[in-house]
């Protein structure tokens, strides 16, 4: 299948990224970098408090809080890289490790670094590659973000899943916090999943969320929150940890 993204030579096989932590603390906005709220947000909001009683109690319960796009496609893509397989401690502090020795987090300047310096960070060298390779798509225009824009959420997915590194679930951390698209549902995100089973499922693990008739519930739950299930997914994260998320 030819590129999504441009008619450039595809990158290498892709190796996708895997769940990893749902949520990540990380440092503030610089100044002058907009912070853009969903449009969507207070009509979402209204439409799951009314069809779900325990949603509407995730939402009362953070009243002055929602999710926020920093309108940077590049360092939301190298966030996510960051946080693949790791825990949310870890990922901030690689993350304001790399801040540190990369004080703008560009195609141009990450490109400069050599992957030595990147592991320095705390990076594996396979996610060093990684960044490597998507700071190269990004400077060579093989990726816009006007491009990835004006896609359907499943060709977002498809295209950005050719590069190096970036699995389903980065591609949809993209969608739901860079693009602000409303029906986002990582049913393979474990902090998600860990929510539904302590909310709807008696505790159940997550998993057995991950397959079968667990993986059915999930589907089916997910489902009542159609066309808002990014903003559910968002709240049932809230849930576990009250710091706002943010890539």
């Amino acid at each position: 299948m030819a590129s999504r993204l441009s008619t450039a030579a595809r990158p290498a096989a892709a190796s996708p990224g895997a769940p990893g932590p749902a949520v990540a603390v990380l440092p503030e906005v610089p100044a002058g970098q907009a912070r853009v709220p969903p449009p969507h947000w207070a009509r979402a909001k209204r439409a799951l408090a009314a069809a779900d009683p325990v949603m509407a109690g995730l939402i009362k319960a953070h009243p002055r809080v929602r999710l926020v796009s920093r309108g940077d496609g590049f360092t939301t893509l190298a966030r996510s890289i960051v946080g693949q397989q790791i825990s949310v401690k870890a990922a901030a502090s690689v993350w304001a490790r790399l801040c540190e020795r990369c004080p703008q987090v560009t195609p141009q300047s990450l490109l400069r670094r050599r992957v030595t310096t990147l592991r320095a960070c705390g990076l594996s060298g396979r996610k060093a590659e990684y960044l490597h390779d998507l700071a190269r798509h990004f400077a060579a225009g093989r990726v816009t973000m006007a491009q990835l824009a004006s896609m359907g959420d499943q060709e977002v997915i498809d295209a950005l899943t050719e590069i190096r590194g970036i699995g389903r679930w980065t591609a949809e951390m993209f969608l739901i916090f860079n693009l602000l698209r409303p029906d986002v549902f990582p049913v393979d995100d474990l902090g998600l999943l860990k929510a539904i089973g302590l909310h709807y499922l008696d505790g159940t693990p997550c998993a057995e969320l991950l397959r079968g008739a667990g993986r059915q519930n999930v589907l089916q739950l997910g489902a009542t929150w159609a066309p808002y299930r990014s903003v559910a997914t968002w709240y049932l994260w809230r849930s576990l940890d009250p710091e706002p998320v943010e890539y």
